[in-house]
């Protein structure tokens, strides 16, 4: 299956549109902080500066910002861009689903503008989609085996973890947190567009799952979504690195509590995994099987058009 042009240039617009908005927030953030590095340090978890302002935006909003221009980029580019613009519409959706009960009403709007986009995002990834045009007509490849066995037992493995990590709040945490933390509650102090982070990781076990999953059967699809994932871990990774880092923890990491050093050997899994995945992804593809871009030999040309044009 392809993507006609006219759905490709539909999706690029949207998607687009998606980084715009993001964009327009980082920088009013911007404004109000002062300091790129301020920002980045606010997205990494460091919030102690935040008596010069508060930032409205997180490390989610900067990995949608990068995934909407690759989207972009992708759908301009090839024809087989469907399952990226797919991959993003869905996971934005998701992402951007709690700010419908959002309390700020430059949050909500924006919610809405953004669900609107990436519904559109999905409907044009299903509705724009042909069959090749010939037996020959290039598919996108699979990934060879290797590697994609590699990728899904990483992608596996890091979805696994996330999820017993919410099972230990779960049991640690009051419910009231708890609830708050998959609703976003008062309880919980998030900048206005960042989901609420149980949430977060619930969306996140879903897109390392469905990765792993179509890693593992080499899904031609499975790429745009194991590619998204892998921005994903490795962003949260190197964030977290990050924090830990300024606040010196890696020099006493001996003296850390147990949970503490099960959160900085989960920040290293998770950048190191991210990076690995992406250059396992990010390959070529498995030859094997595909057609070749030009018709079989002995294979009788077309027939001329009939009727013939003027001067045939």
């Amino acid at each position: 299956m392809t993507v006609t042009r006219p759905a490709r240039l539909t999706g690029a617009a949207l998607c687009a549109a998606l980084a715009l908005t993001a964009a327009v927030w980082i920088l009013k953030d911007l404004a109000a902080l002062g300091s790129p590095v301020d920002l980045a340090w606010y997205w990494a978890g460091d919030h102690h500066f935040l008596i010069r302002g508060r930032s409205a935006t997180s490390l989610v909003d900067a990995v949608l910002l990068v995934v909407s221009a690759g989207a972009a980029a992708a759908a301009i580019r090839s024809r087989h861009a469907a399952s990226a613009l797919a991959a993003t519409g869905t996971v934005t959706l998701a992402l951007r689903l709690p700010g419908l009960w959002e309390p700020d009403s430059g949050a909500l709007v924006t919610a809405l503008v953004e669900l609107g986009l990436a519904a559109g995002l999905v409907v044009t990834a299903a509705v724009g989609r042909r069959p090749a045009a010939a037996s020959y007509e290039p598919l996108p490849t699979r990934p060879r085996t290797g590697p994609a066995v590699a990728a899904g037992v990483l992608l596996a493995t890091c979805a696994l973890v996330v999820t017993l990590w919410e099972l230990y709040w779960a049991t640690e945490l009051p419910l009231e947190i708890t609830v708050d933390r998959f609703t976003g509650g008062r309880s919980i102090m998030k900048a206005a567009l960042a989901p609420p982070p149980g949430w977060l990781s619930l969306i996140l076990v879903g897109l390392y799952g469905t990765a792993a999953v179509s890693a593992f059967v080499r899904a031609r699809h499975g790429r745009a979504f194991g590619l998204l994932a892998g921005v994903f871990l490795a962003a949260g990774g190197l964030a977290e690195i990050a924090r830990t880092t300024r606040y010196e923890l890696l020099g006493d990491f001996g003296d850390l509590p147990g949970t503490a050093q099960l959160s900085v050997l989960t920040a290293f899994l998770g950048l190191l995994a991210g990076i690995a995945v992406l250059v396992l992804l990010a390959g070529r593809g498995d030859p094997a099987g595909a057609p070749s871009p030009y018709p079989p030999a002995g294979m009788p040309p077309p027939a001329p058009p009939y009727p013939p044009p003027p001067g045939w």
